[in-house]
């Protein structure tokens, strides 16, 4: 069995389980495999193991691997965006997980209307307010999607986050727990155009416990490929 198959069952098995344990199915949660820094060859193997929703972190490493792998795939963009580069991905990905800013959901609005398209995103929200983090703080996100409902070439689909390392994943319940009260505080006002789908949060170290949280996509590289040469 190879290494990414065996990791693969692990956590399969591993989401099964925390899924349950929040009175959920399996099948309700989306494994996101990260492909940062992961060759073709390895990411075409995830593929045909049955993964087809990938996340990539930089424009520019997605547009070489975007129309190599193949099998369905869906292609997210999960890292951040500048809105120079918002151009090359619209109507190649599914999903963008890390809109952090109002000026960023302009021109991804703009250049979809330009394509007669609409492109759902994810708001990302700085649950635990670290500096060196992007994402709109939790008190501000309200203010945010009353002013993107009017926005004609978005789809606001949910909320992501991307929690503090830590050694102990029970130390970052706090912040997917108010991810997921802000999520369904979103969600009850029921305001045109945004759509509460998707909780996107956990990762590696932290996925169990933010499944437990609410979250229905996690995000997970490392755990699947093995460490990686981020240089």
């Amino acid at each position: 069995m190879s290494v990414i198959k065996e990791n693969l069952e692990e956590i399969r098995l591993k989401i099964k389980r925390a899924a349950e344990k929040s009175g959920r199915k399996p099948e309700d949660i989306m494994l996101l495999g990260v492909t940062k820094t992961v060759d073709c060859e390895r990411i075409q193997e995830l593929a045909d193991l049955g993964v087809k929703e990938l996340g990539e972190n930089r424009v520019q490493e997605l547009m070489t691997k975007i129309d190599v792998i193949k099998g369905g795939v869906n292609w997210h963009l999960i890292g951040s965006l500048q809105t120079n580069k918002v151009k090359y991905i619209i109507g190649r990905v599914k999903l963008i997980h890390s809109v952090d800013s109002i000026h960023l959901a302009e021109e991804i609005s703009r250049r979809s209307v330009k394509a007669g398209l609409a492109t759902d995103i994810l708001l990302e929200v700085n649950a635990a307010g670290e500096e060196s983090k992007h994402g709109f703080s939790p008190a501000e996100i309200y203010g945010v999607v009353d002013k993107l409902r009017e926005f004609d070439g978005i789809r606001v689909k949910g909320l992501m986050t991307v929690a503090p390392y830590d050694e102990n994943p029970d130390n970052n319940r706090v912040y997917f727990k108010k991810m997921r009260e802000l999520f369904i505080d979103i969600k009850a006002k029921n305001r045109n155009n945004i759509d509460m789908s998707f909780l996107s949060m956990g990762m590696t170290n932290d996925y169990e416990a933010a499944i437990e949280e609410g979250a229905n996509i996690v995000r997970i590289g490392t755990g699947i490929f093995g460490e990686r040469n981020y240089n």
